[in-house]
């Protein structure tokens, strides 16, 4: 009784130094309420009031229409996925290289399984359709690594879906379903988003399909720190593991984002959701339609937050912007006359913040295009203007081939250009990495694993991916012929044996 009317209640101390609770009378209280309402002269000066006041029921967003419009464009996915185990030793667990050398030799001579069988998972996750004619936006890790793609439509239809292309910098990966006309999203703008928007998500949490969960835009632009060019819509929408993929709506009914993240020391929701713009979601599945990968802009600065002792070192107000700590030479920065020192403000008529805004708008200009940037240098503003270039391992982060693309490769690979601080990893100067493999393929049978850096082929160096393609055009087939790779920091020849053509 205390506890329900301690609102009402006022505690304080009496003469002897004892605490005395007085409780307010609910009942006198309401009794007074009462007999002031019952006089019409009251009733008739808040009339004006009441009448142009609503309640707060109805300021709140009804949903109910929007999930029944909406229901049919969203999917549910799920996957099949081929993991590689580690060689296993006569001891399940233990590593043979942290066992001391003068009992390693026992270990040794142990029964092993040189060559373990692949372990099938599976997994599942959320999409929507934008297209009728059956393109699906969903996340790169829902279907990472994944050998069969099965997408689940709401009328209980099943269908294997094809994967187009997936980009892992941005988490965004595009399906293709052979299914006849479908009913698909209206896309709206992510950049007209508000703090405070209601916004709504529907997926499959758990694995249970057309979930609707509702909240509030919670921040806009967030920087996450494994996800360089992607500012997030942070979200307090109740969305867990299987929502992945899954659209967010506006009140309008339009999908505004890709639910891919949350904030959790459980595993399960707390409270922070994180969401990929539409706009960004939305130019990388264009590209992934229109070329299997995605390549996004490279400016080619080093960059450090500005705080309050630097900004007033600087000549700023406030702490904002970018500062410039180094300048890649020959890089678009250095061409458009960017130099160490300088503090962006705006870049592409977007206004810099802080230094983590900078990567995801430079990372959506499109490589090739013109934009300007606002400079503080010297305590004077400056306007330059920087003609954007392609991250250089932007083809080796985004490019994912379909299953066809690689059934019809002689070698059976999906390969790409080493990146920079792979290959100083890696000590080499050339070479091009395995990205994917047919587990059929010529190259698997070969003992060629994904990771392993191709060097040469058939005694002859393969600096680029055209060259190994031109010289796997050129190899014999039918016959073994050496190829060299490195695995790690190791190299071997391995022989591989070539089909006809």
């Amino acid at each position: 009784m205390i506890n329900t009317l301690k609102p009402l209640c006022h505690v304080s101390p009496d003469k002897e130094g004892t605490v005395r609770l007085r409780a307010i009378s609910i009942k006198s209280r309401l009794l007074s309420t009462t007999r002031i309402y019952r006089n019409p002269i009251v009733w008739l000066a808040l009339m004006p009031i009441l009448a142009v006041t609503p309640s707060f029921a109805d300021t709140l967003p009804d949903f109910s229409q929007l999930v029944e419009e909406q229901a049919d464009t969203v999917v549910k996915i799920s996957v099949l996925t081929v993991e590689e185990q580690s060689v296993s030793s006569g001891f399940p667990g233990i590593n043979p290289d942290q066992i001391p050398e003068q009992f390693r030799r026992f270990f040794e001579q142990m029964p092993q399984n040189p060559d373990p069988e692949p372990r099938q998972g599976a997994g599942f996750g959320s999409g929507f359709i934008i297209s009728d004619d059956g393109y699906i936006i969903t996340n790169a890790h829902v279907v990472d690594k994944a050998t069969e793609i099965k997408v689940g439509l709401n009328d209980r239809r099943e269908y294997t879906a094809k994967l187009i292309g997936s980009d892992t910098a941005s988490d965004i990966a595009l399906l293709k379903l052979d299914a006849g006309t479908l009913p698909s999203v209206t896309i709206g703008d992510s950049d007209t988003l508000k703090v405070g928007e209601w916004v709504l998500a529907i997926g499959s949490p758990f694995g249970f399909e057309h979930t609707a969960t509702q909240g509030i835009v919670s921040a806009l632009a967030r920087s996450l720190p494994d996800d360089t060019y992607v500012p997030f819509i942070q979200t307090d929408v109740a969305v867990n593991p299987g929502n992945s993929g899954g659209p967010l709506f506006n009140t309008d009914g339009e999908v505004v984002g890709v639910n891919s993240q949350i904030y959790s020391r459980s595993g399960g929701y707390q409270g922070l959701s994180f969401s990929i713009p539409i706009n960004v979601a939305m130019s990388i599945a264009n590209q992934l339609k229109e070329s299997g990968f995605a390549t996004r802009g490279w400016l080619g600065v080093g960059i450090q937050n500005v705080d309050q002792s630097l900004a007033e070192s600087f000549g700023l107000d406030k702490p904002e912007g970018a500062l410039v700590s180094q300048v890649t030479a020959e890089s678009p920065a250095d061409k458009a006359g960017l130099v160490s020192g300088d503090i962006i403000l705006q870049f592409n008529g977007r206004a810099v913040a802080y230094s983590s805004a900078l990567p995801p708008l430079v990372g959506a200009v499109v490589p090739g295009e013109t934009v300007s940037m606002e400079v503080l240098r010297n305590g004077k503003m400056k306007t330059l203007d920087v003609t954007i270039e392609p991250l250089d391992e932007g083809r080796q982060v985004s490019a994912v081939a379909t299953p066809d693309a690689i059934d019809e490769s002689r070698l059976g690979v999906e390969v790409a250009k080493v990146p920079a601080k792979q290959a100083e990893e890696m000590g080499i100067s050339s070479g091009v990495v395995v990205a994917k493999i047919d587990p059929d393929g010529v190259a698997a049978k070969a003992g060629i694993r994904e990771g392993d850096v191709i060097l040469s082929l058939n005694r002859e160096s393969v600096d680029s991916v055209s060259k190994l393609e031109e010289l796997t055009k050129e190899a014999p087939a039918g016959e073994a012929i050496p190829i060299l790779v490195q695995r790690e920091r190791s190299p071997m020849f391995l022989a591989l044996t070539l089909p006809s053509s």
